[in-house]
């Protein structure tokens, strides 16, 4: 199932041109029905756990709860979304899991009232949550000693991430889990974004001597989340099914040694959200620097922060206000955002590299369409520069409807009256 098409579809371009419209630029789009068929892609894992830092939008997240998809939250804000999206706390299901490398005493005080489940990253975590309640269930999220990642700022095992429990203080902390009375659902790994298949027969070898290591019936084990997305035209999808049976594998294995029925979960974030959405800027300035050209837009960093932050890919097309592409004189070309920061450039590479791409130059008033920004990109916005967050709109069944208003310079001063 191919759910990137390389061109932009006329459905979603007509969809962007009318968000520009009706809320202005820079405004997120994003399309309901790729987000279904990712999650149709997962059937085969018996639970799928929305990592929702990935775009924690509560229309999104009731979206993908009426998909029968659980739900993963790394801060007390996020289980507050969770709750308000309809997913229910303290349910046999475990509708909703809490993940953290610490906890702080309100998160505390609430994963214990409403009952949710606490993935342990630290030894003190575990400390902190038995002596507020015995019993309580928790899982242990394992740092097995390598990571992997499209970018270092996306490896989340080995030695330099501060993610989880370092492998060899398993023993430690489930001695720790029976002096507390602490209840062992299961065990976790995720090593970071992006798929090598390497590494993960090398992660499921991991988890399997872990399981031994633990020695007593587990209710699931959890394959984490970076399952890889195409960023780019002609970029493999991956191969769920290999994904898949490499863990079946392993929790068939896991059931052997413990004797119990193990449930395998999944914690996808960008893989059901990423292909799904655009961000819809205006061009308010072109001009020629050296032998190149910059198109500035009205969207920044602020806004999108993955190329910034590790010099992440996102295809941006142009186009004219009634949807024509933008044609013409092409040459190199770096598009960048509005903000006083020279790092406010979407065409850049790991490292800060300023990329010109061969691009058709617009015209101020054009659109420029960033594609595969429905992960890590409205979630990660602030406001630098004192600058608004843009609002959200989603496209399902043909129809637009906004589900984040634009905030206004007013709710930002609000806060400090």
């Amino acid at each position: 199932m191919t759910i990137r098409p390389d061109a932009l579809q006329p459905e979603l371009l007509q969809a962007a041109l009318q968000a520009a419209q009706n809320v202005g630029t820079p405004c997120w789009l994003y399309e309901a029905e790729p987000i279904r068929q990712r999650v149709a892609q997962l059937r085969a894992f018996d639970c799928v756990r929305y990592a929702q830092k990935a775009n924690s939008n509560t229309h999104i997240l009731r979206l993908l709860r009426s998909q029968g998809v659980m739900v993963d939250a790394v801060s007390l804000g996020e289980i507050e979304r969770a709750l308000h999206a309809g997913y229910q706390p303290g349910t046999p299901d475990h509708e909703i899991v809490f993940t953290a490398d610490i906890i702080d005493e309100a998160t505390l005080h609430r994963v214990v009232e409403l009952g949710i489940p606490v993935n342990c990253g630290s030894p003190d975590m575990l400390r902190q949550v038995g002596e507020a309640q015995r019993g309580h269930p928790v899982w242990l999220r394992i740092n097995p000693g390598f990571g992997h990642g499209h970018s270092r700022k996306t490896n989340t095992g080995g030695p330099s991430s501060k993610h989880g429990i370092w492998y060899d203080e398993l023993e430690d902390c489930l001695r720790l889990i029976d002096e507390l009375g602490l209840s062992l659902v299961g065990l976790h790994m995720h090593i970071g974004s992006g798929v090598d298949y390497q590494h993960l027969h090398q992660v499921c070898d991991s988890m399997l001597d872990c399981v031994r290591r633990a020695n007593r019936p587990l209710a699931a084990i959890s394959a984490g989340g970076g399952l890889s997305v195409p960023y780019r035209a002609g970029e493999p999808e991956i191969d769920i099914d290999q994904y898949h049976a490499a863990w079946d594998r392993a929790r068939v294995e896991a059931e052997r040694i413990t004797g119990s029925k193990i449930r395998l979960e999944l914690e996808p974030g960008r893989f059901l959200v990423a292909n799904a959405g655009v961000l819809v800027a205006e061009v308010r300035a072109v001009k020629k620097v050296a032998n190149n050209h910059f198109v500035i837009v009205d969207a920044g960093f602020n806004d999108l922060a993955r190329p910034a932050m590790y010099g992440s890919h996102h295809d941006i097309c142009f186009v004219t206000r009634d949807g024509s592409p933008v044609s013409g004189y092409v040459g190199p070309t770096a598009v960048a955002g509005p903000l006083c920061e020279s790092g406010d450039v979407f065409t850049q590479a790991d490292g800060g590299y300023v990329e010109f791409r061969d691009l058709a130059l617009p015209k101020v008033g054009d659109l420029a369409i960033l594609r595969d920004t429905g992960a890590y990109g409205a979630a990660m916005s602030s406001n630098y520069n004192s600058r608004p967050l843009a609002p959200e709109v989603l496209l399902d069944g043909g129809e637009l409807k906004v589900i984040r208003k634009r905030q206004t310079i007013a709710d930002l001063l609000g806060l400090e009256a």
